[in-house]
């Protein structure tokens, strides 16, 4: 059986990178999609190879550019034989606080275009080649309770965008069940930047309350079992990882 390649938007750091050090642990082969990062990206790949044997490589885009989806997944299909999994996990974010009258229309645009439209433009150039294998895995990323359409003050393109795109993974999942594709949305916690990149021992070692900190290998662990090959009951699935946390109460609350 051929080894299995997945592509992961913004893989070069933060939880991308983590999800590709878990994927390349069990053989399967990586695209490591990065916008600027590319030293990292580079570095990240050829260390995979060393350490697990498996293909992997890094390619430059930017995954809300219509081009670019395009370039990256001719490049990827140029080296690889298919794309079976696809896990989107890039997605412009704007820190600073903002109502959505403050918003540039480049700001808006860009952040949809990252989260929601990226989405559409990678499944609907890598979805024919899964149809004709009869297999794949489309996995995207949210928030807490993205699947109840909830406000956010001052996020409100990356709320709408995020609560557009569970509607479309939930599609995606009916659409393509009859052709073996499953798609998930996976939503994490309030996982901090120094986390993103860290072990769940890390945590664990370092806790000092009743709770540890969320790590990107709790959301890597999740990624892994939703593309198992006997994962293909669950799809159309929003699941939070968020450590019981209401995650969106604690940010209202700051």
């Amino acid at each position: 059986m051929k080894n299995k390649t997945a592509l992961i938007t913004g893989g070069a750091s933060g939880i991308g990178k983590r999800t590709a050090m878990t994927l390349a642990e069990l053989g399967i082969q990586l695209v490591i999609n990065y916008r600027k990062s590319e030293s990292e990206a580079i570095a990240l790949a050829d260390q995979l190879t060393d350490c697990y044997g498996t293909k992997n490589m890094a390619i430059r885009g930017d995954v809300a550019d219509q081009q670019d989806c395009r370039r990256v997944v001719d490049e990827a299909l140029a080296h690889f034989e298919s794309i079976d999994i696809l896990i989107h996990n890039a997605g412009p974010y704007i820190h600073e606080r903002k109502k959505l009258t403050d918003y540039s229309f480049e700001e808006w645009n860009y952040i949809m275009q990252g989260n929601l439209h990226s989405v559409f433009y990678l499944t609907k150039l890598i979805i024919p080649s899964m149809r004709r294998q009869k297999w794949g895995r489309i996995i995207t990323l949210g928030f807490d309770r993205v699947e109840t359409s909830p406000g956010w003050m001052y996020r409100s393109a990356f709320a709408a965008a995020k609560t557009g795109l569970a509607s479309l993974t939930r599609t995606i999942a009916m659409e393509e069940a009859e052709n073996g594709i499953t798609a998930n949305m996976v939503s994490p916690g309030d996982i901090v930047n120094e986390w993103k990149e860290k072990s769940i021992q890390d945590a664990i070692s370092e806790s000092r309350l009743p709770s540890r900190e969320g790590t990107g290998e709790d959301i890597a662990r999740t990624i892994a079992f939703l593309i198992d090959e006997k994962s293909d009951f669950i799809t159309g699935s929003i699941i939070p990882v968020t450590g019981g946390i209401d995650v969106l109460g604690k940010v209202f609350k700051k």
